[in-house]
Order: C-alpha cells, then sequence, then structure tokens
C-alpha cells in the first residue's frame, strides 16, 4: 500500500478535464489520491492530521456571515491549538451546520467510476438558508476558498427538498440529506450531486414508501443497503424544540432500511413512540460487518437518552437498545424554563462516533455536559470504559486549562482521527436550540482528548479553542477521518 512510484511521483502528470463548474478546472490524477485507502485498518495508518475544518455560525444578533475555519491541530507547530485560516459565506443567515468531502475512500470500490478524483473540496450547506457552498482547500488549507455557490432555487427546483443537512460521499457521487421541503414541510429525503462538476443530479428516491422524516443516512456498501434516521421537518425544529410536539411523540423515532442500488424503501424499524429524535447514525467500518449505532436525544417517558444496535440477522433487520444514559437530578433554579418543572438534566445524545477499528463508541451528552467512551468490540454488549465532563446545563465544569471558567453548552459535534488517538468535539448544537438549554448564552469552544489504546480519555490541556464571535459546530479533519469514509475491502 506504501509503495511509490518514484517515475509518476517525479513527473506529477495530471490530465486536466475541463468543466463549467467549479470555476477552476478539476485535476483527476493518473493514481488514487493518497488519502484514500482500500480499507479501515490501512486508514488508521495515514499520517496524522494537520489541520481541522471547522463549521461556524453567527450566533443571535450577530451581524457576521457565517464561515468555515482553520484551526492548527499539530503538536509541533507553533500555533497549535489556534485559528490559523478561515473563509467567510457571501451571504448572511446560512447557519453551517453538517458538511464533508467531495470525494473518498469509496472511490476505490470496484464498481465506483470515479477512482482518480481528489480529495479536495468541502460541500458546505447551509441548514437554514438552503444555500450550498463548495470550498477548496488546496494548495494551501490555510486559505480555503469558494470556487462555487449552489443557490437554494436551484436547490428548490432541481430536487423539491431544502435544508441540506449530512453529506457522504459515496462511490459514484454526493449524497446530501435534506430535511424538508422548500415550505419547510415535508417530506425529508435524499438528493446527489456529481462529485466533478457539483451539478444537481436530483432526489435519489425512486420509492420512498412510508418515509416522510428525514436526517441522518449511511449505508454498508457490502450489503447494497443504505439507512437512514428521522428528526422533524424544518417547521418542527426551526424555532427550537415545540414542547407540545415533543411530548405528544410527534418527532422522528423510526429508522428506515433502503435498497441501495434499487433506491427503493424496504423496511421501517420503529424504536417506540417514546424515543424522540432519532439522529446520528455510524455503521461498523468494516465492509463485512451489518450493524451500526444511532443515538436518540431523549425519552419522554424518563428523559433518558439512549444508543441502539441495528443488526443484520437471517437476512432481516433488526434494533436492540444496548446503551441507555437516565436523566440526572438538578436543582431546579439552575434549569432553563424548559426544564425546571422535571427538576432533573436530560443527557441529550446529540452526536456519536465509532472509531475506524470498530472498538470505541464516542457519545456526546450535550445536556449534562458529560462525554462517554465504551468499548464496543461486543456490539450487543457495551462496556463504559472513559468519561470526562465539560460545561452541562447544571454543572458548567470547566475545562482544566482553565479551571476558574464556567463553561455554557456541552459535549455536541465529535470527530475523531483515523488512528483513533485523538478526539475533538464542540459545543453549540443549533442556534434556536442553544438558546433554549443554555438561555445565558454559548460561549463557543472546541477541545480535544487523549485516547488510551486500551480504553480511556483524558484532556488535552493545551488545546483549548474559544470563540467569541462564532459558535462551531461540526469538525471535517485534513485528509480524512472515522465518520468522513467507507470502505469496501476488510
Amino acid at each position: 500500500m506504501n509503495d511509490r512510484n518514484p517515475v509518476l511521483d517525479d513527473l506529477a502528470v495530471e490530465v486536466v478535464l475541463k468543466i463549467k463548474s467549479p470555476r477552476k478546472a478539476i485535476m483527476p490524477l493518473l493514481k488514487p489520491d493518497p488519502t484514500f485507502y482500500p480499507s479501515p485498518r490501512l486508514a488508521m495508518q495515514a499520517p496524522p492530521e494537520k489541520h481541522a475544518f471547522v463549521a461556524a455560525l453567527n450566533p443571535p444578533g450577530s451581524k457576521l456571515n457565517d464561515a468555515l475555519l482553520v484551526v492548527d491541530v499539530d503538536p509541533e507547530s507553533r500555533t497549535y491549538g489556534r485559528r490559523v485560516g478561515e473563509v467567510k459565506m457571501p451571504e448572511f443567515g446560512d447557519e453551517l451546520h453538517h458538511f464533508g468531502w467531495n470525494a473518498c475512500s469509496s472511490a476505490l470500490c470496484p464498481y465506483a467510476p470515479h477512482p482518480h478524483v481528489e480529495r479536495r473540496y468541502l460541500v458546505v450547506p447551509g441548514i437554514r438558508s438552503s444555500r450550498i457552498h463548495i470550498i477548496d482547500t488546496k494548495p494551501d488549507p490555510q486559505k480555503p476558498k469558494i470556487v462555487k455557490v449552489i443557490e437554494p432555487e436551484e436547490v428548490f427546483a432541481r430536487t423539491n427538498y431544502s435544508r441540506p443537512h449530512t453529506i457522504h460521499c459515496g462511490p459514484e457521487g454526493i449524497y446530501v440529506s435534506a430535511l424538508g421541503a422548500p415550505n419547510g414541510d415535508g417530506p425529508g429525503g435524499i438528493f446527489m450531486l456529481d462529485c466533478e462538476t457539483f451539478e444537481i443530479l436530483g432526489q435519489w428516491e425512486m420509492d420512498r414508501g412510508p418515509q416522510f422524516f428525514q436526517y441522518d443516512f449511511w449505508w454498508h456498501l457490502g450489503f447494497d443497503t443504505l439507512l437512514s434516521s428521522e428528526w422533524g421537518t424544518p417547521n418542527m425544529i426551526e424555532n427550537g424544540v415545540q414542547p407540545d410536539l415533543l411530548l405528544g411523540s410527534k418527532y422522528g423515532h423510526q429508522m428506515h432500511v433502503w435498497d441501495l442500488r434499487r433506491r427503493r424503501h424496504l423496511q421501517a424499524l420503529d424504536l417506540g413512540k417514546e424515543q424522540q429524535m432519532v439522529l446520528e447514525m455510524r455503521p461498523a467500518h468494516d465492509p463485512r460487518k451489518a450493524y451500526g449505532f444511532v443515538s436518540v436525544v431523549v425519552s419522554v417517558k424518563d428523559l433518558s437518552a439512549s444508543i441502539w444496535l441495528w443488526h443484520r440477522g437471517n437476512g432481516a433487520w433488526g434494533l436492540k437498545k444496548v446503551i441507555e444514559i437516565p436523566a440526572e437530578p438538578a436543582d431546579p433554579e439552575k434549569l432553563p424554563p424548559l426544564l425546571k418543572d422535571f427538576k432533573a438534566v436530560p443527557a441529550l445524545v446529540t452526536d456519536i462516533n465509532l472509531s475506524l477499528d470498530d472498538k470505541f463508541l464516542y457519545v456526546s451528552c450535550w445536556g449534562t455536559g458529560e462525554f462517554l467512551q465504551y468499548d464496543v468490540s461486543d456490539p450487543f454488549n457495551p462496556k463504559k470504559t472513559g468519561s470526562v465532563r465539560i460545561g452541562g446545563i447544571a454543572n458548567r465544569t470547566p475545562h482544566p486549562r482553565k479551571p476558574d471558567q464556567p463553561l455554557a453548552g456541552g459535549p455536541q459535534m465529535v470527530e475523531v482521527s483515523r488512528d483513533g488517538k485523538r478526539i475533538y468535539f464542540t459545543n453549540s448544537l443549533y442556534a434556536a436550540w442553544d438558546e433554549q438549554f443554555y438561555p445565558d448564552g454559548v460561549a463557543s469552544w472546541m477541545v480535544k482528548l487523549d485516547a488510551g489504546r486500551d480504553g480511556g480519555i483524558t484532556f488535552d490541556e493545551n488545546f483549548f479553542v474559544e470563540s467569541s464571535d462564532y459558535r462551531v459546530h461540526q469538525i471535517r479533519l485534513e485528509g480524512g477521518d472515522s465518520s468522513s469514509d467507507s470502505f469496501c475491502f476488510p
């Protein structure tokens, strides 16, 4: 895998393919991008990341346009743990949220028609504006630049969807989930972009069956299966949690199984109406394994959060709750109006991540401020192996670097390095929801943890990135990370 051809390296031959968009020509390579790996095992041997790209949105009342920030994550650098670059969005009010690469290791699948594309462009949508930005990270990752903007009217006209949310690079193109229709109602779904021209190709679904809500999605390429999860329509979420809908179990509580190639709905998996907001999905990286983990924000029965295992056995897909995280009693005086009557803080699991070796699952409890590590070598029986606390609705736990500074927000968007040794996370969830659960404001921050080989997590006290001008959300690591790629080889 690491053998290099010096002739090709010296020649650095590129074939120029002229296209209309982005404005620059894309340069297909004569050999695969060196950040592509056929298997997760080989991807774990990749060089450590040196930069992190971080979505940054303007907090309520701010007049700033959103931005994509660049953070130095190289411990040998004199600017370690600092912002070293940014690119501002051209329009106000995008609310950058989740974003992803134009291409990744799935381009090495045997049936992939794009094996020589380059991991170069970030596809960065605004969840509120429905505008999509294509950002070039080369030649200098500290100076990213916008090369194409897809306006919301084009998204609406070509897909009949709005509020693009999640980006995944597949073998044949870029998949984008969308929360709803242009009018803010449903259904939500998935549409596709060409990974070279970034033209919108159209809706992905050929037969959506009973599916209506959309949130995350992932696939098992070796089983020709896509699965999706549920949140709510834009009208149900954009102004914050609606208590009547939550207590009435009106938010999403299902997963959906799809035939990946035929793009047809196969099965709905119901977690139970009390399980509200089935959000982040993390499939096993080993393509021989047909299972994955999905998080549930809250149960209306007891305010607990949970992690469920989806799995395939005897030709059918099923679900099992494998982790439950109870609410914690709290002084009502420390709680926002939404929670005072409950006298408790729900964990509010809002993100999870799985290491590339499928061994450790990481869980963000945005409500309590706890960040958890589980050994999931046996996915049916997770074992807790690590925990740290920072922020939290009631506790406001400080970072070790500034032990006298209480922090708002809690562990939220989490990303894991390819070798599994470093974990990064931020503290802002979604602007309107930030205000409901942390009404005194969310002064935004990003932290890093070090993970032990056999379990255990500790803060890197030298890495504490505070942001007074923006709220930071999703993180992508230069060259790839544990949630950016899918693989076709074990």
